[in-house]
């Protein structure tokens, strides 16, 4: 059943997660309530972003339908997810230059939990012989408006879908579309993601895709530990070479700290899932990133230990390739291919387990999953730009 959206309210300040959602609707559904808000911002560069607001009782979180559906915010279990960035967004896109000539206007709008990177391209800026911009950081999609933002209620199991669609076309060119639908649900400290890509031109396209989700403060600190489940770990180059042997823990906030990503594959379990886990140093609470390797095969670990007020924050990044260059990425055959009316479907969620029993069992399953310890590389040339 379809829900109306929320009036939007005008605000003066961002939304703090922890206090009482302004002016919230309520849908009532058999295991409980939901509680919605619709918020437009009125200040400096996130004027005129709006942001959907909903509280499930155990998960509360910040949908920007201004920017590409992303995730801004969200609160589980008590927890506050996502990151203090320098840039105090979020960032109407009107104010984000992507085609500036460095390629990384991206940067000026950057302070999600969860923003999408694609669809054309994502990662590094990439550049023609002649030194001219052929794809910015990241890609367009997350600095796109969403259009037939909506919810809808699954009164049967008490769910919340809220949805939107974002276009990416140029006239002549291409004409991909991204449906998006978080699902929210009653009593679990979770939200699941199902997002479709198509290529909706009448000729065949090429795609990628990345969610990059980014952990800060409180939850990361110091001895913070990341277990994955993949059989090898390659440092995308020096500077991540330089600390292979400790690449799943995490350092305190560190002045100067250079940042350092980390390449893998993803493997499937019995059920098509795999799962990453951020733990905290005495494993009582961590975040898990749950995804479908089936269409997102890779892994990206982003390391940003830098002070708390240059963007401490780290990125656990499933995708369908690794951010580097565009034209890296096709030579090396990671390019999603999507024929004339053709679709691709990416599943994912974020969870927080606040107990130490469930912990150690998510631990124990990637384990095995494993099948031993990751072993570590300093370069691929099939996953590397350069050598290490």
């Amino acid at each position: 059943m379809r829900i109306e959206l929320p009036t939007p309210l005008d605000a003066d300040t961002t939304p703090n997660l922890a206090d009482e959602l302004s002016g919230a609707i309520t849908i009532k559904v058999s295991a409980g309530e939901f509680r919605c808000s619709r918020l437009r911002l009125s200040q400096g560069a996130s004027r005129d972003v709006e942001l959907l607001m909903i509280d499930t009782g155990t998960v509360r979180a910040a949908i920007c339908p201004t920017r590409g559906m992303s995730l801004w915010k969200a609160r589980m279990a008590g927890i506050d997810l996502g990151w203090k960035s320098p840039v105090e967004g979020p960032i109407h896109p009107n104010f984000v230059a992507l085609d500036e000539p460095s390629g990384l206007g991206w940067l000026d709008g950057f302070d999600e939990l969860l923003v999408r990177c694609g669809l054309r391209s994502f990662g590094a800026p990439d550049f023609n012989a002649n030194g001219q911009l052929k794809f910015p950081l990241h890609g367009r999609v997350g600095n796109l408006p969403a259009r037939n933002v909506a919810m809808e209620v699954d009164q049967a199991h008490s769910l919340l879908h809220v949805t939107g669609e974002v276009h990416e076309t140029r006239f002549l060119q291409y004409n991909l579309r991204l449906q998006v639908k978080y699902t929210f649900a009653i009593g679990e400290n979770s939200l699941a993601i199902h997002d479709v890509v198509t290529n909706a031109g009448a000729t065949p396209s090429t795609m990628q895709m990345l969610y990059h989700i980014n952990v800060g403060a409180p939850f990361l600190q110091a001895g913070v530990k990341l277990h994955h489940p993949s059989q090898y770990i390659v440092a995308r180059d020096a500077r991540a070479a330089e600390d292979l042997d400790t690449w799943p823990t995490y350092l305190p906030p560190t002045a100067g700290y250079a940042e350092q990503v980390y390449f893998s594959a993803s493997q499937a379990d019995s059920h098509g899932w795999t799962q990453s886990l951020l733990a905290s140093p005495n494993s009582d609470v961590g975040v898990a990133i749950h995804y479908r390797p089936d269409t997102l095969p890779f892994f990206s670990q982003w390391k940003n230990c830098v002070a708390e007020s240059d963007g401490y924050v780290t990125g656990l990044e499933p995708g369908t390739g690794f951010p580097n260059p565009q034209s890296f990425e096709e030579q090396k055959g990671r390019l999603v291919q999507l024929a004339a009316g053709q679709s691709r479907d990416f599943q994912l969620s974020i969870e927080v387990i606040p107990a130490s029993d469930r912990i150690l069992g998510v631990i124990k399953q990637i384990d095995a999953a494993r099948g031993g310890p990751a072993k570590t590389r300093k370069y691929d040339p099939h996953w590397c730009v350069s050598e290490s």
